[in-house]
């Protein structure tokens, strides 16, 4: 019996230039990168299944020379447990509305995003921000992108820019208004994605890429439990710490 051959052996990979990497000082980073012109939500939802992670329209993975310590990470949404910092977060939100809208050019979301950049990531790779570049960031032309709007009353707050996958949803990039630091806006966005999956009867929350040493990363491995994505052996591993 002829069995379909499966897409991903047919896949073709590309790798990246050496670059600065944005989070250890003094190493040299490179992607692999899924072929853009053969990339599709199905295909991406497997890939993400082997820790690889979106940005604009491509699909890709750290592929470093001398270092493996970007590990992608996702959550089980089912058996989280926030714990007592995270409750309050929930808590101290529920006068926020969210209303997921399709991906759609707004000023409104471009003022916010560029105030958040230019307030918690100065001088990073996206700062200043322009339209393009912003919008060719979170979007991709072969992927359909929700966009989490969070709003006290009328005034947007945060924006939670969301992948749906096969088994789950992908937290591709948050923004929230830099000035409403009390309220854990970033933090509240993951636990408002984690009920968004077990609502639509899913499994994964998948946060992109975790670093054990750098700071900026350390939120992540909050949510517990959580998995680490093994790249030398190709399984998730469970991480309750």
């Amino acid at each position: 019996m002829n069995y379909p051959r499966d897409a991903l052996y047919d896949l073709r990979m590309f790798l990246t230039t050496d670059y600065p990497c944005s989070y250890l000082p003094g190493h040299q980073a490179r992607n692999l990168v899924a072929d853009p012109t053969v990339t599709d939500l199905s295909l991406y939802s497997r890939l993400a299944e082997l820790g690889f992670r979106r940005s604009g329209d491509h699909v890709y993975r750290p592929h470093c020379r001398t270092c493996a310590a970007c590990r992608s990470l996702r959550i089980p949404a089912h058996r989280f447990t926030p714990n007592r910092s995270q409750r309050r977060i929930w808590k101290r939100n529920q006068d926020l509305q969210v209303q997921v809208v399709e991906a759609e050019f707004k000023e409104e979301h471009f003022n916010l995003f560029a105030r958040y950049l230019g307030v918690r990531h100065t001088g990073g790779g996206m700062d200043p921000a322009n339209p393009e570049n912003y919008w060719s960031f979170i979007t991709s032309r072969w992927n359909p992108t929700g966009l989490a709007e969070f709003r006290c009353e009328e005034a947007l707050l945060a924006v939670a820019v969301t992948d749906h996958l096969a088994n789950g949803l992908s937290a591709v990039y948050t923004f929230f208004d830099p000035t409403q630091e009390e309220r854990g806006l970033g933090t509240f966005a993951i636990l408002w994605q984690l009920t968004e999956v077990k609502r639509l009867g899913l499994q994964w929350l998948y946060l992109g890429y975790w670093v054990e040493h750098c700071h900026k990363m350390a939120y992540k491995s909050r949510f517990k439990p959580h998995e680490i994505f093994i790249t030398e052996r190709w399984h998730w591993a469970q991480s309750e710490s």
